[in-house]
């Protein structure tokens, strides 16, 4: 009884994993892609590669996930799954320990990890992976069951996992678990920002000229005792070691980061929020934009009356027709999930979202 419930817990892990991930598979991309840059993996090249490699990784979950559940080729998918979850808890300990990548996108949006949360998730599936393996070993050459059932169900799971993956990709995800979803009130969403801010400290790293002991000292301590800096201390602080870090949790959302500033330099947020209409267009990537499709978007949208448009992305030159905007690359792919992107509001809420494509045919 226990291996059955064991293996079924896991598998509905795995499973519920790929699922969110597939639901916004261009999302994760992103997120392979904060791996593969400069200041984590350093191989940059693989950056254009990270949609494909991440569609692989939901699928390969997914599958592993399906086929555990049904307990088919046990063997080759505990196999596959245990090296699955080394990898992961391989990444997730280097996220952690380094500090690089604060959020793993196991989950995707739908449920978001630390970086400790994330290894150790991955240590007790691991654990219990080899726990499976071990129950189950004498049942590896056993013949699967072909039932008519299982044949429809396995049908029903691809169909809807290559379905989910697709409509990601082409269109919007099935079910958008981001900050920004529609209905959203971006003024309401600031107001709570405001009223629970999150609070930070600067920590000093000390080291004692006699002793050569390293301390971690807090803004407030470091001010409060003489030691730390009367004349004669051995106290010093480190150059290039002083560390901003958070005391106190506030309300997070990812609408904090909701910026946009002229090529001037001058905060447009305030202007954009409190429009009656507002028709934003976004470019994470300007320089793969497609310049027709792009054309296209900024003459439907200029030819709208009564609104403020704006074109936004990571650079001052991008829309040729409306004015533009800037904003940082990341906090835009929070918001877009195709390049360009349409985002409506009204008085601050969101109304409409859609890749440019879709906004043409609407």
């Amino acid at each position: 009884m226990f291996k059955h419930v064991l293996r079924i817990v896991i598998a509905l892990i795995f499973i519920a994993s790929g699922f969110v991930k597939a639901v916004d598979v261009v999302g994760f991309s992103f997120k392979m892609e904060e791996y593969f840059s400069p200041s984590v993996f350093n191989i940059p090249f693989m950056e254009k590669q990270a949609l494909f490699l991440a569609i692989i990784m939901v699928v390969l979950e997914l599958v592993l996930g399906f086929l555990l559940l049904i307990k088919s080729r046990l063997k080759m998918t505990l196999s596959l799954l245990i090296a699955l979850c080394v990898f992961f808890a391989f990444l997730t300990f280097y996220s952690a320990y380094f500090n690089v990548v604060t959020d793993c996108g196991c989950f995707g949006d739908a449920l978001k990890f630390t970086p400790w949360q994330s290894f150790w998730k991955d240590i007790i599936l691991l654990i219990g992976l080899i726990i499976l393996w071990i129950l189950y070993r004498n049942h590896f050459n056993d013949i699967d069951e072909r039932t008519a059932f299982k044949k429809y169900f396995s049908a029903f799971a691809f169909m809807t996992m290559v379905f989910v993956i697709n409509w990601g990709i082409t269109h919007e995800p099935v079910i958008d678990f981001r900050d920004y979803k529609i209905g959203t009130d971006l003024n309401a969403e600031k107001a709570k920002i405001e009223k629970d801010p999150s609070e930070y400290k600067t920590f000093y790293s000390l080291k004692n000229a006699k002793t050569n002991e390293v301390l971690a000292v807090n803004q407030d301590d470091y001010v409060n005792d003489k030691k730390y800096w009367e004349e004669g201390s051995p106290w010093k602080i480190e150059e290039g070691k002083t560390s901003s870090k958070i005391v106190k949790q506030g309300y997070e959302s990812e609408i904090s980061k909701f910026k946009p500033e002229s090529p001037e330099g001058m905060d447009l947020t305030a202007e954009i929020l409190k429009a009656p209409k507002a028709v934003l267009i976004f470019s994470y990537h300007p320089e793969n934009i497609d310049p027709v499709l792009l054309a296209r978007t900024e003459a439907k949208v200029k030819a709208i009356k009564g609104a403020l448009i704006l074109g936004i992305s990571t650079n001052a030159n991008t829309f040729k027709a409306i004015n533009n905007a800037m904003m940082d690359g990341t906090a835009i792919k929070t918001i877009a999930r195709s390049n360009p992107f349409v985002l409506t509001l009204q008085n601050g809420k969101i109304i409409d979202k859609r890749s440019a494509k879709d906004y043409l045919k609407y």
